[in-house]
């Protein structure tokens, strides 16, 4: 019943939108104006036609070459087209977003109800579609742009995966890749959580197996006491020195083990350790990423890079600021988590109560961010010269009102990232790995994690953050889409307040910048045409 919910409730905003927004600007605007013709290319059978100015591979122009081709007999019994090329026209293309973007609801949906089993269907439908108004995922439903059906296809791999169906998670991870090539950090992220949930799950096997095995010694004890109550008082001494011996050692095991207390180190050491002995195991399970993986290498190798065209404008950069950016977006765009009261007093008793490891922690993350900013902070050009952007008034405005502005923004920057990092640690959801385990690995969870998520997990989502942000040279906040989504989609999102200032907020943004979008056009001098404010 959810997932139909969510398909009319967002079909009701969708469509409507859809039809005004190709009604204002019924021609391509900004990078619709490559995407568009090259997906026309192919709709008249041209696959070998590329414009070299396109830098995503084509998995969004073979979507919508199957859009296309469902709707066709249709439209074509009905006299509405001739041949398929004439079906692939503006409207119908920007359509293939607003289908995907139902489709990730649903996603969305199950993956929620999926971390979260006891949770309401009415509640994980409400909360599926608020992050369905995300503003920079809402937007770009309207647009012919590859970021919806990058999210969803990552989002759908994500899931895959948490079902355990190791082998279509790969295959929607190399289709996920075949829509932007950033996506195989996804991918790999994606399986680091397989391997992690197995390993746990061995772990948690291993709990199960070694908690029964001291139940049935402590009831054998006890019935060894119950056969010899008429022995002599020499011997039942002895059985009670043994018994007593067993029961200190089972109260006191789970304290001194790594496997319930792991530090960091640890937690790393066990884990590993775990794999190795599930090396085949997990080779055979993982192997289609490893294929995608090795794949992409040679892809990259004979390409000579990651992108496809304009090779000079998007070239690797160390843009290390990239990540202090993503933070305080982030951040912002779930304020009501990050900056309400409750979280500010958690956080600041958590550095009064280990306040020696918090100051330390504060001074890396201060000293971090300093150097990120001051000597990996990149303009470019692009970014100076195209005010049809947000972030261009962001850094003119913001950033760069003066010489001093963007280090006073690093504090906000590091204790954006710390909030997170204290969202991570607090809250989790079980993992379901077997109905006879469920509970025991849920109390792993809590204990071993304190409640949270495992730490190699967090660290595997920061890496993976770094790695698709770090090495874009241009400001654009449609590359944060899935790491949020990802940090949403594990944070306490479900409370009723929460969710009704983040609806909120969200439908807010959504409205003004659509508002500016089609109803604010203005000029340029230099350039004819109407020229629109976007993301």
């Amino acid at each position: 019943m959810g997932r139909i919910a969510v398909v009319v409730i967002m079909s009701l905003w969708v469509i409507p939108t859809s039809i005004i927004v190709n009604r204002v600007v019924s021609d391509p605007y900004m990078d619709e104006i490559f995407h568009i013709p090259q997906t026309q290319q192919y709709c008249r059978g041209k696959f070998w036609s590329w414009d070299p100015m396109i830098t995503t591979p084509p998995g969004l122009y073979y979507l919508s070459l199957a859009h296309v081709a469902c709707l066709f007999p249709g439209m074509f019994l009905t006299n509405m087209v001739s041949s398929v090329s004439e079906l692939c026209s503006t409207a119908i293309l920007r359509s293939v977003n607003c289908v995907l973007a139902v489709l990730c609801g649903i996603v969305v949906y199950e993956i929620i109800t999926h971390l979260r089993p006891a949770i309401a269907n009415a509640k994980a439908t409400v909360v599926a579609l608020v992050l369905a108004l995300y503003p920079l995922h809402w937007f770009f439903t309207f647009l012919y742009y590859t970021d919806v059906a990058s999210l969803t296809v990552v989002l759908a791999m994500y899931l895959a995966c948490l079902k355990k169906r190791y082998y279509l998670s790969a295959l929607l991870g190399a289709f996920a890749v075949l829509v932007r090539q950033t996506n195989i950090i996804w991918m790999l992220f994606v399986a680091c959580t397989g391997i992690i949930d197995i390993t746990l799950a061995c772990e948690g096997e291993s709990m199960e197996v070694d908690q029964s095995h001291m139940l049935s010694r402590r009831v054998g004890n006890f019935s060894s006491i119950n056969l010899v109550k008429t022995s002599s008082n020499m011997r039942r001494r002895k059985q009670n020195i043994a018994m007593n011996t067993d029961k200190h050692h089972t109260v006191h095991r789970p304290a001194s083990s790594t496997t319930y207390f792991p530090g960091f180190i640890d937690e790393i050491h066990a884990i590993c350790l775990t794999s190795w002995h599930m090396k085949w195991k997990l080779l055979f399970t993982f192997s289609p990423f490893i294929m995608v993986l090795v794949a992409f290498v040679a892809f990259v190798r004979w390409n000579g890079s990651v992108v496809l065209g304009a090779k000079e404008a998007h070239a690797v950069s160390a843009h290390f600021a990239q990540v202090m950016y993503f933070s305080l977006v982030t951040a912002l765009l779930m304020a009501p988590i990050h900056f309400s009261l409750h979280q500010v007093l958690n956080m600041t008793r958590s550095f009064r109560k280990h306040w020696p490891l918090s100051f330390c922690q504060w001074l890396v993350g201060l000293v971090a961010g300093f150097l990120s900013i001051h000597f990996f902070s990149i303009a470019h050009p692009y970014l100076l010269a195209d005010n049809r952007h947000y972030t261009f008034y962001l850094w003119r405005k913001v950033i760069n009102a003066n010489w001093l502005m963007k280090y006073l923004l690093i504090p906000l920057y590091v204790y954006s990232w710390f909030s997170i990092f204290s969202i991570f640690s607090m809250y989790s959801f079980p993992v379901h790995f077997s109905s006879n385990l469920c509970c025991l690995l849920f109390k792993y969870h809590s204990v071993a994690g304190k409640a949270g998520k495992k730490t190699i997990w967090v660290l595997a989502y920061f890496l993976a953050t770094a790695a698709v942000l770090v090495p874009a040279p241009l400001i654009e906040f449609r590359y944060y889409t899935i790491p949020f989504y990802f940090l949403i989609l594990h944070s306490p999102i479900t409370y009723s307040r929460t969710l009704l200032l983040t609806g909120a907020i969200y439908l807010t943004i959504d409205c003004f910048t659509m508002t500016m979008f089609l109803f604010r056009p203005f000029h340029w001098s230099h350039e004819p045409g109407v020229q629109r404010f976007i993301w």
